[in-house]
């Protein structure tokens, strides 16, 4: 059953002139997030780098010869 053009075009009318605000704020609330995100690894991986890391890596003369 196709539905009545005018009950599916009134909504679509009336939601409109809401709907670019609203695509543009979901929008910002991601980038901002992405920044955030961004934010945090590089803190994260600088204060790892200066208080070193929690496994050191692994040397040779830890393990008997092959």
């Amino acid at each position: 059953m196709i539905p009545n053009p005018v009950k599916v075009a009134a909504p679509a009318i009336l939601l409109a002139p809401v709907a670019v605000p609203i695509l543009h704020g979901l929008t910002g609330i991601a980038v901002v997030g992405l920044g955030l995100f961004a934010a945090g690894t590089l803190v994260n991986k600088t204060v790892k780098a200066f208080t070193g890391s929690p496994k050191p890596p692994i040397r040779k003369d830890d393990y008997p010869l092959d």
